[in-house]
């Protein structure tokens, strides 16, 4: 019978809170209507009434008044038993509620209220955290209208009863109000942004007393709605005018600085759903085994361009809201700051991602131990620290973050700001979270600059206050460089983070996060210095398709001009069109297709004389380089305006890097040696693309340090560079654009970024037959945890690559220096299993690689032989390379009990039976006495515990008596053989 409280699939089992208030009406059913029964009812009998009284509350919506007076009439507990169960309701299955009892389920609450029910505090506080931020759903907005009119018609009520649900309420519309106060041109979204502004600033104005003790978070919240006029004047008086609170006792912001938000307002803007899925994942996952359940989290929760904002939210819980154990800690249960780094990966927009890092360091900026708490602290500094050295661009990101809100979040607080963060890194040094801060200030793959600032703050921290340091760049590595630590003045779009004392000023968090986060260059020539970046940038581009005909030498230099310039700009002024990434991309791409050169072209039309190599001294490889250097938003929108219009933008780029790789490799750069600026003369004529991109990052560094293109001379003037860290970051930023690529070019597709990479790998196929065994050996050397086992990439190989290519490939699986299949045992046998349909010479191949990578490998053999014997695919036509590739790999490995053992359970057919004879036969002449130790060793185990040696695909132990036959003789005979003697 279908429910008529809840909507439920087919599927799914009935939910015990509706059944059991379903059961308790339709018992109670006849004493539902009029006249009511005049007896007592016991203890458990008015329980099942309330329920019963419950259900047809929101089941009968033209009895509920009816109900509500029996309610009335019986209540003995001041309503206790019927909050407890419409907060569980909304609790354990609002969202499956039918929109009828939805609608029931607010009227309700307005009558709880009106009586001044017990806990009807609770039950508001339910329903707002039923609200989802970044949902824009007609269902989800009237549940916002109706809880801020409701609110706002029982404000006396709630005023003098309960004032915390008006505190709760304040966090909550504060916080969709900076969702909602985005849309503005959302019709529908009008009327409640009125009344969601009306409420709280009737809370700010009124009732400021309360909104204190929401505590810091408060003025991060309001940081986001400084641009609607309302809250402007808000501002402004907290921080020029604080007496207009009438407040007792308030007279400076820094008194909000100073109080903890406490963490039931972080669970307002979690859903009850999505909380116990966060706490699952932190509670019960291990480390290493979380990808699925954080897919499963994305796909339910974060679908949705605007659902980016619960980012924000959710880091906020994490750090301040869930507090694991001491043993939790100690275990292998994935860790908070794994979790937030996941969650920052997720940002794609500046402005989410700035805020995303805030609510990281928020409690940092104002850390004061006597009231804070080190775990609301510990994840920030355990991501920059255990991202080290696998993902250096997130603890460069964050570092330089904290460093740029030292500086410039409250300007005229800077000394609360400092002492706060100060005390933050002490207290985690002093409790054990790292031994040392020397893990930052010591690493070499953070810019010079920056653990220099960080020394600096470090040490004088305590004496005085850093403010407009300008930076010196010492650039030594390829990415990751620091830009200066200072926010440009302007407007734009995106969260402002006012100057508290100068409510007007146009600092944006999402400046200071693309300052984080990309390069920030000078000015890229003489014509820039003078200049604003945007009007240079419009002035070149605006003079790009001319200076292409005069001349492609200087059309390539304007190009270079322009992408430097552009590197720099951290604002987008309004009213420019040129500066928007789309519409530059148009530009240039347009330019050059009327002079006939097309951009990412596929390098099967280029022609193959050195003068025409499409790969170096391009258009194309000066933007693939470019974003190379700056693989950040800005240039990644540039590409992916080109991969939408079709063009093969990412088998280009790995093309780029792989031939990259092999030029090194073949100058011999490959192994971290430190090159000078004079090796490109030696071999100049084997490796351009090398020559280019060094040049390349030259130049780009000297732009930095310079602030203008004039500067960049020749790579005499600088030192030595590691060329091997030049390729390795080449390949985390085609690694970039694969991340953004999938999340933003195939969202609605089920393309991960292996399937990606195997695609642009087939055009690359197509394009570079000369270097198509080392462009495997790139991607499986630079791109393990995209390549390694996957069957698709693997085909390919074997497919593409002759016998005397693989021949190479198993000399560097030998020797250690790449790794096809991994050590997962698993991924062996799904590969063999899979390989049993392709052809012939396709699998011969295969084997030739497997045989090598287990001879080097923990590969557990017997699990794959039995698995591959058990699984019912053996056919003695289809199988018969597979059978004998296994026959092989019992050759190159040692008999072993548990390897003699999984012979001897092999199953009763004949090609097991003469599978296992012939391995056991070239066991006796290889090592006949291990072989009957291992035999031995196996009887002793089957006899004490044979449920160690059970296989998962029988019913039992299953042995192969022709096997067990076959080494019974071979025993007898050597026995007589010894006693002849």
């Amino acid at each position: 019978m279908a429910s008529k409280l809840i909507r439920t699939e087919f599927h799914e089992a009935e939910n015990q809170l509706e059944l059991s208030l379903r059961h308790a009406f339709e018992v109670l059913e006849p004493k539902l209507r009029p006249p009511f029964p005049l007896s007592v009812p016991t203890t458990e009998e008015y329980l099942q009434l309330n329920r019963a009284i419950l259900y047809g509350v929101l089941c009968e919506p033209h009895f509920a008044t009816t109900h509500i007076k029996h309610l009335h009439a019986i209540v003995s507990d001041g309503y206790d038993s019927f909050l407890s169960l419409l907060i569980n309701v909304v609790t354990g299955v609002y969202a499956k509620l039918l929109d009828s009892a939805k609608n029931q389920l607010l009227w309700v609450t307005r009558e709880m209220i009106y009586v001044s029910a017990m806990k009807f505090d609770g039950l508001l506080v339910s329903l707002l955290r039923q609200i989802v931020g970044g949902d824009f759903s007609d269902e989800n907005l009237l549940l916002c209208f109706e809880l801020v009119n409701l609110l706002l018609a029982k404000w006396d009520t709630l005023l003098e009863e309960e004032p915390f649900v008006l505190t709760s309420a304040l966090y909550t519309f504060l916080r969709l109000l900076a969702d909602h106060c985005r849309l503005m041109n959302n019709a529908k979204l009008e009327a409640l942004r009125q009344l969601e502004i009306e409420f709280c600033v009737k809370m700010l104005r009124e009732q400021f007393h309360l909104c204190l003790k929401i505590g810091r978070d408060l003025i991060r919240l309001l940081q986001d709605l400084v641009h609607v006029p309302e809250f402007k004047a808000i501002w402004k008086d907290l921080a020029l005018n604080p007496g207009e609170f009438t407040t007792l006792g308030f007279s400076d912001i820094s008194q909000v600085y100073g109080s903890r938000t406490s963490s039931r307002y972080f669970l307002l803007r979690i859903t009850p759903e999505m909380e116990t899925q966060l706490r699952f994942l932190l509670r019960h996952v291990k480390f290493g085994s979380q990808k699925r359940y954080q897919e499963w989290f994305f796909r339910k929760f974060l679908v949705g361009s605007e659902r980016e904002t619960l980012l924000i939210d959710i880091v906020r819980f994490i750090c301040c809201a869930h507090h694991p154990s001491n043993e939790i800690l100690q275990s292998d249960i994935i860790p908070r700051w794994a979790v937030i780094g996941w969650l920052l990966k997720l940002c794609s927009k500046n402005y989410i991602e700035a805020n995303v890092k805030l609510a990281l360091f928020y409690d940092w900026l104002f850390f004061d131990e006597r009231v804070d708490n080190i775990m609301n602290i510990e994840p920030a500094l355990l991501l920059m620290v255990c991202s080290i050295p696998n993902y250096i661009d997130m603890t460069h990101s964050l570092l330089e973050f904290l460093l740029l809100l030292v500086d410039n979040y409250d300007v005229d607080h800077n000394e609360i700001i400092v002492k706060g963060v100060s005390s933050a890194f002490s207290i985690l040094v002093r409790k054990g979270v790292v031994p040392s801060l020397e893990i930052l200030t010591s690493c070499n793959a953070l810019s010079p600059f920056l653990r220099e600032r960080l020394e600096k703050f470090l040490s004088y921290s305590k004496m005085r206050i850093l403010k407009d340091s300008q930076p010196i760049h010492c650039p030594k590595l390829p990415s990751h460089s620091v830009p200066p630590l200072s926010l440009q003045d302007g407007s734009c779009q995106g969260t402002s983070i006012p100057s508290l004392a100068r409510h007007n000023s146009k600092h944006s968090m999402e400046t200071a996060n693309v300052l984080a986060s990309d390069f920030s260059l000078a000015s890229c020539s003489s014509a820039v210095t003078g200049e604003n970046h945007v009007d240079a940038i419009e002035k070149f581009v605006q003079s790009l398709g001319e200076t292409i005909k005069q001349s492609k030498k200087l059309g390539f230099q304007t190009l270079e001009a322009i992408m430097l310039a552009f590197a720099d700009v951290d604002k987008v002024r309004p009213g420019t069109g040129l500066i928007c990434p789309k519409v530059l991309s148009s530009k240039i791409k347009e330019d050059y297709e009327m002079t006939g050169y097309k951009l990412f072209a596929p390098l099967a039309i280029c022609t193959d004389c050195p003068e025409s190599d499409d790969e170096v001294d391009s258009p194309t490889a000066l933007l693939i380089r470019t974003f190379i250097f700056n693989p950040q938003e800005r240039m990644q929108e540039m590409l992916l305006f080109w991969a939408r219009d079709g063009f093969p933008v990412g088998a280009r780029l790995l093309s780029y890097v792989a031939r990259l790789a092999y030029e090194a490799k073949r100058a011999g750069y490959i192994e971290n040696e430190m090159v000078d600026c004079n090796f490109a003369k030696a071999s100049n004529f084997c490796m351009p693309l090398l020559i280019f991109h060094v040049d390349g990052y030259f130049s780009f560094q000297s732009a930095r340090k310079e602030g203008l293109a004039g500067a960049i001379t020749s790579t005499s003037d600088f030192d030595k560079i590691s060329v091997d860290k030049l390729v390795e970051c080449a390949f985390l930023a085609y690694k970039h654009f694969l991340t953004n690529s999938a999340t933003l070019l195939h969202r609605e597709s089920s393309y991960s970024l292996s399937k990606l990479l195997f695609a642009d790998i087939m055009l690359c196929c197509e394009w570079v037959k000369k270097r198509i065994k080392f462009l495997f050996f790139s991607i499986f050397s630079y791109l393990p945890d995209l390549s390694i086992g996957e069957e698709g990439i693997i085909k390919l190989l074997v497919h593409q690559l002759g016998h005397a290519d693989l021949l190479e490939i198993q000399f560097d699986i030998c020797s250690k220096k790449l790794s096809v299949f991994g050590e997962n045992t698993d991924v062996f046998l799904n590969l063999i299993k899979r390989s049993l349909n392709w052809d012939c010479l396709q699998q011969h191949k295969l084997w030739m690689i497997i045989r090598s990578e287990v001879a080097i490998s923990d590969v557990e053999v017997e699990k794959i032989i039995l698995e591959f014997f058990y699984c019912g695919e053996v056919d003695e036509n289809l199988t018969a390379i597979a059978v004998g590739g296994l026959l092989m790999l019992c050759n190159c490995r040692a008999p072993t009990p548990e390897l003699v053992g999984a012979i001897i359970l092999l199953p009763n057919n004949n090609i097991s039976q003469d599978f296992a004879l012939a391995a056991l036969s070239l066991w006796v002449v290889s090592g006949a006495s291990m072989l009957f130790d291992s035999f031995e060793k196996f009887l002793e185990k089957l006899e004490n515990d044979n449920q160690d040696l059970i296989f998962s695909g029988s019913s039992g132990i299953m042995i192969n008596h022709s096997a067990m036959l076959w080494l019974l003789i071979i025993l007898i005979r050597r026995a007589w053989m010894s006693l002849m003697r």
